[in-house]
């Protein structure tokens, strides 16, 4: 049975705490100051750990301090309203999670019937560190590159707390995905992860998407509804786009977030949740919130532990890994074993994917799709070219009285620009064989129409002393 340490200067404090820890199954002692819990430590070594951050010879962070990390040791946090920076601090230092004064009932069950696990938690979490990084896996994200590895590196130390987590990052980066993992990795794998695109609801149902309903609380509500809030309980609430969501909610969700109750619609009562809260947003939040889009209290409530995700054209080989593992689910759903002709892998690797990890699926899936009847490769397949986020221009502009040669040659040189010196790209966008590409940036370079095209030239086909490999063959 775990035994529990509860450090407070406050005697109604440690009975409230003392009988909700026994009424849940576990022993607990109890000690006014840092004196006196370092005496109980040397008589019994508890499980958990709960002490008040300010106390009569110290501060709960200094007995946080003398705990061996080895001996897994829980420390929770006991703060008052004015001091929950404090607490974060505590959290961000390892502490497992904090209670704010007045106690909840509900959120004391809730961290102890959590703590008991956290030893597993870690040894998980340790696995997935060492015998999985290797294969480029972490939980059900995938990649390989520094820069994701970073990623990793932030969710195994952020999912083990209670810290809210704002998430950043280009639209299809995987933010979801990234929750979902710290969920997976949290004590609150147990209970349920439920996901909310704050930009898709409408904002007169906003309210009652997050917190419930009652029966005739307006025109269309026939029966009780309970919101997210209420379902997640014990688990995790994952925001999407979050600057999405109207001002007039957000001050509500604060309230949530920083007293732990809330109301339906429709009446007055209120109802305790114990909610860990990923937040996520495709925008850069300082300027959302100079922009009035999100609150400024909220962002810093939110914005606790950030993570930016990477976009898929600063993760190198990790296209490569992910390309083959969407290929790899089709594969499995209709029993083949189709793989990339040496085009599309080229196509993976000099493409950008503005639209990142979802337009990579987008573009594999009707690869796969549409190869011919028994064969064993993937068709090649044109990417569908999307503006956002790309700096690279989407026109080109040819003054009347161009001769055609000129046209031709700006034409396929910016064609080449945008698909970042692919010249299988170029040629299938343009509708002429490789052979045409290779022919004509040769013509470029020997001629030196310009020595801006001839640089552009060389810069888009550095390897134009001779064709590469050989291979003049169309396509």
């Amino acid at each position: 049975m775990t035994h529990v340490l509860i450090v407070d200067d406050d005697p109604d404090c440690c009975d409230a705490l003392a009988a909700i820890i026994a009424a849940e199954g576990f022993t607990s002692t109890t000690a006014g100051n840092l004196r006196e819990a370092r005496a109980q430590l040397g008589q019994q070594m508890p499980g958990v750990v709960f002490s008040d951050l300010q106390l009569p010879d110290g501060t709960g962070t200094d007995l946080f301090h003398d705990l061996d990390p080895h001996l897994g040791i829980e420390f929770v946090v006991i703060t008052g309203r004015a001091t929950v920076e404090s607490a974060v601090d505590a959290l961000k230092m390892g502490a497992a999670d904090y209670l704010v004064k007045p106690l909840s009932v509900q959120r004391v069950k809730g961290i102890l019937s959590r703590l008991p696990r956290a030893s597993d938690l870690k040894a998980q979490i340790g696995i997935l560190r060492g015998e999985l990084r290797h294969l480029g896996r972490f939980g059900p994200m995938l990649g390989s590159s520094p820069v994701i590895q970073h990623v990793y590196e932030q969710i195994a130390r952020v999912a083990p707390t209670a810290l809210s987590v704002l998430l950043m990052g280009e639209s299809g980066t995987g933010k979801e995905i990234a929750a979902r993992t710290l969920h997976q990795m949290s004590a609150r794998h147990k209970y349920d992860f439920l996901a909310v695109n704050c930009g898709a609801i409408s904002s007169n149902l906003v309210e009652s998407e997050l917190f419930g309903h009652e029966r005739g609380a307006f025109t269309g509500a026939d029966r009780q509804h309970r919101g997210c809030f209420e379902r997640a309980n014990g688990g995790t609430l994952f925001l999407d786009e979050i600057t999405e969501m109207p001002i007039k909610m957000q001050v509500k969700l604060l309230r949530v977030l920083e007293t732990g109750v809330f109301m339906r619609v429709g009446t007055s009562a209120e109802i305790a949740t114990d909610v860990r809260l990923i937040a996520a947003t495709n925008r850069d939040p300082e300027h959302a919130v100079v922009e009035g889009k999100l609150r400024l209290d909220l962002y810093h409530r939110l914005n606790v532990f950030p993570i930016s995700l990477p976009p898929l054209r600063e993760r190198g080989k990790d296209v490569e890994l992910l390309a083959q593992s969407f290929l790899d689910e089709l594969n499995d759903q209709h029993g083949t074993t189709k793989s990339f002709p040496a085009a599309v892998e080229e196509t993976l690797l000099s493409y950008p994917w503005p639209g990142n990890v979802r337009e990579l699926r987008n573009y594999v899936q009707p690869a796969y799709i549409m190869s011919p009847p028994g064969s064993d490769n993937t068709a090649i397949v044109p990417v569908q070219v999307s503006l956002r986020g790309s700096t690279i221009p989407s026109t080109v502009t040819i003054a009347f009285g161009t001769s055609l040669e000129d046209a031709d040659r700006k034409l396929i040189l910016a064609t080449l620009d945008r698909y970042a010196g692919s010249r299988t790209r170029a040629a299938q966008v343009l509708g002429i064989s490789l052979k045409t590409i290779y022919n004509r940036l040769s013509q470029y370079r020997a001629t030196g129409a310009s020595k801006g095209d001839a640089a552009d030239a060389a810069k888009a086909d550095p390897s134009l002393d001779g064709d590469r490999d050989g291979r003049e063959t169309d396509v």
